[in-house]
């Protein structure tokens, strides 16, 4: 469908009040990004405060996961049935409201809760925001240049939250719950009077109600389990009985969605090779760096002594490598396509995280650090908004936010699985009596993590490989070219 925007754009000129809306949803991106960094970094302050104990505390960082994770292919879908301008604003003053009680309540229960609540709202504008860019932005090097920028902001916001909690948390943790509150009431406001109008789907033939019973059950259930898996034990009878349970869930939902009129996920958009990289991809790049980041963060404060503001400076070159290219990969892809950068990106990151395997216990960071962490970062910058184009391509208007809540999913599930495999790969490793063990043999348990995040990132190399046979023997070329008359725009969209 055609948004009201829709023709300023495809002249190629960019209205004041385009860029407006586009800087709209790219703050919701930067929010969920900026509250998971902050909160990482102030939970010793909190459990402190709050008298929590660790496992509680874990809570505080898996509740907005479950609520994020859960919920995203029903908000998805809800976007592209409910409107997706309502479900996103809804769902962002949710978001502030939450933000601020999280930052006034006294207890772990209440506090978790309103992490959930935050998690759920983001399950909704994170969808809904990408499936409006996608739906006024044409396909070409209009979207793809605007798909470039909101997908940096992701990381931007992730590594201004390292910087600005380890700031905030000198003088109270409660700073970094708040802090999200009025950032989204002000994009609230600019989002009612910016953001296109977007009817209900029409002629839809009722909603899935089974289906998104079934999908946010499975997805809650899986996550939630992942997250309690090394804890638990990965082979105790709780964990195989909730495994088992998730694969029900997941065999009574696809049953639902073949047989439904209107379901939440139209299986058949998993049978495009592209669509099935771009979702397999997502998963591969977070869930390795999520366990990355995790590997190096316990390695630079518990070894190294670093304190969470030096931890967060040392990761702020990968991010800011990220920022820095946010108005050229647009043009990047225009030219190589996602296929090829998804394959350099990948690449890159792997060769990140092996860098990463020689570190030691006195390293010079320039030498030893460094180069991971740009690395990382031109990895990232090349492919998570190819994984957003190639997803987002070649879809019908009114699956957009299908097509986005699935991606989004992608990328949550993603995180929390490799996380648990590589935390229960350290643990495993780890020595007997941690408390008297030297440095090294902590450091030496850690290795056996970095190399599966390694090969999580090889996984996603191997993954992209096909894209480029693909391209070179059966790939259809569809070329538009703009009316602009500062430029030919040219569009080479992949299609399997």
């Amino acid at each position: 469908m055609t948004t009201p925007l829709a023709a300023p754009v495809s002249s190629g000129r960019w209205t004041p009040r385009l860029w407006g809306t586009l800087l709209v949803l790219c703050a919701a991106m930067f929010l969920d990004a900026l509250d998971v960094s902050m909160v990482g970094v102030a939970l010793p302050s909190i459990g402190a405060d709050l008298g929590l104990s660790t496992s509680t505390l874990q809570w505080i960082v898996s509740g907005y996961i479950l609520g994020y994770g859960g919920l995203l292919l029903l908000g998805g879908r809800a976007a592209d049935l409910l409107g997706r301008r309502q479900v996103f604003l809804i769902a962002l003053g949710v978001f502030a409201v939450a933000s601020l009680l999280g930052g006034l309540v006294d207890s772990g229960p209440l506090l978790i809760a309103s992490r959930f609540i935050k998690g759920l709202s983001a399950a909704f504008t994170a969808p809904a925001g990408l499936s409006i860019i996608t739906t006024t932005f044409p396909e070409g090097p209009l979207r793809n240049r605007a798909l470039s920028i909101y997908t940096t902001c992701a990381a931007t916001g992730f590594s201004m939250g390292l910087v600005l909690s380890g700031l905030l948390t000198e003088a109270s943790w409660r700073l970094t719950m708040l802090l999200p509150a009025p950032i989204a009431l002000i994009a609230l406001i600019a989002g009612l009077k910016l953001l296109p109008r977007s009817p209900r789907e029409r002629g839809h033939q009722g909603y899935d109600i089974p289906g998104a019973v079934l999908g946010t059950a499975s997805m809650l259930l899986l996550v939630f389990t992942v997250v309690q898996a090394p804890e638990a034990g990965w082979t105790s009878a709780r964990t195989l009985l909730s495994f088992a349970a998730v694969v029900a869930l997941l065999t009574a939902f696809v049953t639902v969605e073949r047989r439904s009129p209107s379901p939440l996920i139209r299986l058949g958009v998993l049978r495009s090779g592209h669509q099935l990289r771009a979702q397999f991809g997502a998963m591969t790049l977070f869930g390795s760096y999520i366990g990355f980041q995790f590997l190096v963060t316990l390695y630079m404060q518990d070894l190294l002594g670093w304190s969470a503001l030096h931890t967060a400076l040392a990761f702020l070159p990968s991010g800011a490598v990220v920022a820095l290219s946010a108005t050229k990969v647009g043009s990047i892809v225009d030219r190589f396509g996602t296929p090829r950068l998804l394959v350099v990106g990948f690449a890159l990151m792997a060769t990140g995280y092996a860098l990463f395997l020689g570190i030691d216990l006195d390293p010079v960071y320039a030498a030893a650090i460094l180069p991971s962490m740009l690395l990382i970062g031109s990895a990232f910058a090349l492919a998570f908004p190819s994984l957003n184009i190639q997803a987002t391509n070649g879809v019908d208007d009114h699956e957009q936010g299908m097509v986005s809540g699935l991606l989004n999913t992608s990328v949550q599930v993603g995180g929390a699985i490799f996380l648990a495999v590589v935390t229960a790969v350290v643990t495993a490793g780890a020595p007997d009596n941690p408390e008297n063990a030297t440095p090294q043999a902590i450091l030496d348990s850690y290795r056996p993590g970095l190399y599966v995040v390694t090969g999580i990132a090889l996984t996603g190399l191997l993954l992209s490989l096909p894209g480029l046979r693909t391209r070179r023997r059966g790939g259809s070329l569809v070329v538009t070219k703009s009316t602009t008359r500062e430029a030919e725009a040219e569009r080479i969209a992949v299609r399997d």
